[in-house]
């Protein structure tokens, strides 16, 4: 018989309550309607992208014997004050000669307050929303597989914690095994202490990624290609636009095109972290940062720090692997572990991995994730018109990728959530009926390549 808590029924009824999709609510407190996410980028905060009740069931017959997950830590405040510093400095010395206007007077105050509250929080910490958002994805794992949980706790299988080893990763970590706990206290003494993979879940950093940071730092086409992306007409628009808000005319007018760009991102960042630390802002309301660019602009500058991601961490260029090749690390542990369940060498009822958008973003293109799917030539660079690539769909704070495991007399199962979204392998892998989100292991190794 199946164990359900009280505690796990009450994250049930939140689950069905919470589980909207992504597109149907406001921004973390920012009073930003998600119809411009995109312009958040990868600092866009999390939803889960799918109702909990439009979920399929599994064949008859199947049941769950394991999930294995892997997470981008939650919303956070801003890895460093320099963005805050540069615009700042700027705001001073116009200040200081008159040379604000109206929104311009109200800004930098409103700066100072958000700088304050990262650094209470700390620099690359996670915020209260990030806590959030972690927390309540483990309690909807938990509403999703009661009678996975059950069985773990009846038999004693374990729980396997594992993160990048960063503070916020660690911490994200820590937070969702609690929640896990919290769910089904029975589950607690089954929850391992958190371990740390750098080679698993930092391989950009790590070993395996001495390639690719030779690729970040030398490689003449990406830096060419950036450059011709971000140097033009409507980057320098966009930013005498952003500063025209905040600054005179003849104070914007005497900053170099370089020094106008440089500002004007700086107040772009802060506007897309600012969602992030929404619980951090008076009253918990949101800091207003939208109010300091037009929708264009900020729509403008998402795609820039879009681009960058493309190219530095996802499909990137049509002829080269070399972005997401070094993800073939976690992928192969995904399978590792179900292959494990299946040969009866795990004692294993959950993996757990905790991570970064430097990780998130290479795998969702080595698996052929949607909008992951198409890489650009030179000829035709990556625009919004042409390209599905997106980083707040993509890899969100708190996104992540979910296997869950079902058995039937020996065959195996997997259903893969993206984003808690049920999401179908690549084109390559037959599912095990038409329409159906439920793969055959067997299928899964053949379509991707398993020896």
């Amino acid at each position: 018989m199946n164990r359900v808590t009280p505690a796990l029924a009450t994250a049930l009824g939140a689950l069905v309550l919470t589980a909207l999709p992504a597109h149907a609510a406001d921004t973390g407190g920012s009073g930003t309607h998600l119809a411009h996410r995109d312009s958040y980028g990868t600092k866009a905060t999390y939803a889960p992208e799918q109702s909990a009740r439009s979920y399929q069931r599994p064949p008859a017959g199947f049941t769950p014997v394991f999930t294995e997950n892997v997470s981008r830590h939650g919303s956070r405040s801003a890895t460093d004050s320099e963005d805050g510093d540069l615009i700042l400095a700027l705001w001073d010395k116009a200040e200081a000669a008159g040379q604000l206007t109206g929104k311009g007077e109200e800004f930098g105050p409103k700066v100072r307050a958000l700088q304050a509250a990262m650094a209470k929080v700390g620099y690359g910490n996670l915020s209260g929303l990030g806590k959030e958002e972690i927390q309540d994805t483990a309690a909807r794992t938990a509403a999703r597989l009661p009678s996975l949980f059950a069985g773990i706790a009846r038999d004693g299988e374990k729980i396997d914690v594992v993160s990048s080893g960063q503070g916020r990763a660690t911490d994200s970590a820590n937070l969702y095994a609690g929640a896990l706990a919290d769910a089904d206290p029975a589950l607690k003494p089954l929850i391992g202490a958190t371990r740390t993979d750098k080679d698993l879940l930092y391989f950009h950093k790590a070993d395996g990624g001495a390639a690719y940071r030779d690729y970040l730092a030398n490689d003449q086409r990406l830096a060419d290609t950036l450059a011709k992306i971000t140097d033009r007409p409507k980057t320098h628009g966009a930013a005498y636009s952003v500063l025209r808000r905040l600054f005179k005319a003849a104070f914007v007018d005497q900053l170099a095109d370089a020094d106008r760009v440089a500002a004007a991102r700086a107040v772009y960042n802060l506007y897309a972290i600012a969602p992030a630390m929404s619980e951090e802002s008076p009253g918990g309301k949101g800091w207003g940062m939208q109010r300091y660019l037009s929708t264009s602009d900020a729509a403008w500058f998402g795609y820039l720090s879009d681009a960058e991601d493309f190219y530095e961490k996802g499909p990137g260029f049509a002829d080269s692997d070399i972005t997401y090749k070094m993800a073939d690390v976690l992928l192969d542990d995904f399978f590792r572990q179900v292959e494990a369940k299946r040969s009866g060498t795990s004692t294993l009822g959950a993996e757990l991995r905790f991570t970064h958008a430097e990780e998130i973003i290479p795998l969702a293109a080595l698996m052929g994730l949607p909008g992951s799917t198409k890489p650009v030539t030179a000829a035709r660079p990556y625009t919004y018109a042409s390209n599905p690539w997106r980083g707040a769909d993509v890899a969100p704070l708190a996104s992540n990728i979910q296997w869950d495991v079902y058995e039937k007399n020996g065959r195996f199962l997997v259903r893969m959530l993206y984003n808690e979204q049920e999401t179908p392998f690549k084109a390559a892998c037959t599912p095990t009926a038409k329409g159906s989100k439920f793969y055959d292991l067997d299928e899964l190794e053949k379509c991707f390549g398993r020896p």
